[in-house]
């Protein structure tokens, strides 16, 4: 992993704390959340805060997220916006870190400048010791303040601020005054400069949780179906009509056209298709030449294509119906038929724009595993499990990949393969009108296994 770390590939964009003055604040934020502190006086976080030298310290990578199902977090800066998420537990918690944190900007700024922010993402799960309890998880607030409480002092003070304005005796009343100019002096003047945090809850309907070995949840589609990573016979029953795991091709491909959760790539507007599929055969090749160890130090299209010529009779089928889908790209070959039972089927997709399209093109990361860069890009957790038991002529070529094509222009790379995707929105508590009408009005959801 010591090569993924240097080139960026692991561990990137994290924000280093090294001033005294930050690393008291962190030291301050985790006694108040945790009731613990770090001896490190130079050290990184996340967006969430998580510092990996710190989990080290700790000898416990979830000092943050207890149980893996409550998420907290310090901030320090809102810097923090544009790291990733380490040891991310659900699919949706950068996502919503990043929003609250884009929506409050303005007001996180001014309270980071003289203390830092924690808090947590709250849900009304605190052990997830059966898959089925994960189904229990439908929505996430966020509650924060400062580690001495100046956004709830602010709220405090206005209400009194309120109370003299509009009580008939306010102007006369010395403790009221009293308590307003005490109040003040801790929050600064909240009539001009407003000390609040947005209160935002978000809904979990669809998701990805790496609980029991990885589940993809699909509550708010048409079609509702979980998508288990391990066997979906060791998830017990879950509360979903059906229950798939990665062997069920055909199963999963219909649940994925059922939905309209997918395009064919090389029906897909305003990308090369061509050059995509190119590039997913040229992955397969290296992975086989790999296999024979060949160094695929440097490797270029050319050397790639050599290769897959000296290695033709190796090629997986994966490679035979993504080269036979290009002949009918680029030279009028024939129609191939590339049903969802072929191994080639889900490389030949895509997410459709819509705001699920990260949560679909991670399962289809783990459905296309030869396809490095998707994989990367999609699902960080599956690639470095997988990194970890490639042979190390295979390592080095996706290391040198990633580091000279996908570093030098993510966004762009992103844009080429996947369109522009905007970001899921808050969605609003559920009402019970919203309840009704999803499972009807005796209450029962119909339950299943396929």
């Amino acid at each position: 992993m010591e090569r993924l770390i240097e080139k960026g590939l692991m561990f990137g964009n994290l924000i280093r704390v090294d001033s005294p003055v930050l690393v008291e604040r962190y030291n301050r934020a985790l006694k108040h959340l945790t009731g613990r502190e770090t001896g490190q006086n130079v050290f990184h976080i996340d967006i969430s805060g998580y510092s990996p030298e710190i989990g080290d310290e700790f000898g416990d990578d979830l000092y943050l997220n207890h149980k893996g199902v409550n998420r907290q977090f310090i901030l320090l800066t809102t810097e923090q916006v544009t790291a990733p998420l380490l040891n991310a537990k659900f699919s949706t918690s950068r996502g919503i870190l990043r929003q609250f944190i884009e929506e409050n900007r303005a007001a996180l700024f001014a309270l980071t400048a003289r203390d830092a922010v924690a808090g947590e993402l709250v849900n009304s799960v605190y052990l997830a010791d059966t898959p089925a309890k994960l189904f229990d998880i439908r929505k996430i607030t966020i509650e924060a303040d400062t580690t001495t409480g100046t956004v709830a002092a602010a709220a405090r003070l206005g209400a009194m601020i309120d109370r003299f304005k509009t009580a008939p005796d306010g102007w006369y009343d010395d403790v009221l005054i009293a308590e307003m100019i005490g109040m003040a002096k801790k929050t600064g003047d909240v009539v001009r400069n407003p000390v609040s945090l947005r209160k935002m809850s978000f809904g979990q309907e669809n998701f990805w949780t790496a609980h029991f070995g990885g589940i993809y949840v699909f509550r708010g589609v048409e079609h509702p179906a979980a998508i288990v990573t391990g066997a979906k016979d060791a998830v017990g029953d879950l509360p979903i009509p059906y229950t798939f795991d990665l062997r069920d091709r055909s199963a999963i491909a219909k649940f994925l056209s059922l939905n309209d959760l997918v395009e064919p790539i090389i029906k897909a507007r305003g990308i090369d298709a061509a050059a995509i599929l190119h590039q997913k055969m040229d992955f397969i090749v290296a992975s086989v030449a790999a296999q024979m160890k060949e160094d695929l130090t440097g490797a270029t299209r050319h050397d790639l294509r050599r290769l897959g010529r000296h290695y033709a009779a190796q090629l997986p089928p994966e490679w035979q119906g993504l080269a036979a889908l290009l002949r009918w790209a680029e030279e009028d070959g024939p129609w191939p038929t590339i049903t969802s039972d072929h191994p080639a089927y889900f490389y030949t997709l895509r997410a459709k724009s819509h705001v699920d399209a990260d949560l679909v093109n991670r399962l289809l990361a783990e459905l296309t595993p030869l396809d490095i860069r998707q994989l990367f890009i999609c699902h960080k957790e599956a690639f470095y499990a997988a990194y970890a038991r490639w042979p190390e002529e295979k390592r080095a070529y996706v290391v040198d990949f990633l580091d000279h094509e996908y570093q030098v222009d993510k966004a762009g790379a992103r844009a080429a393969l996947y369109g522009h995707i905007e970001p899921p929105p808050a969605l609003p508590r559920v009402s019970r009108s919203d309840v009704v009408a999803r499972v009807g009005p005796w209450g029962a959801i119909t339950r299943g296994r396929g």
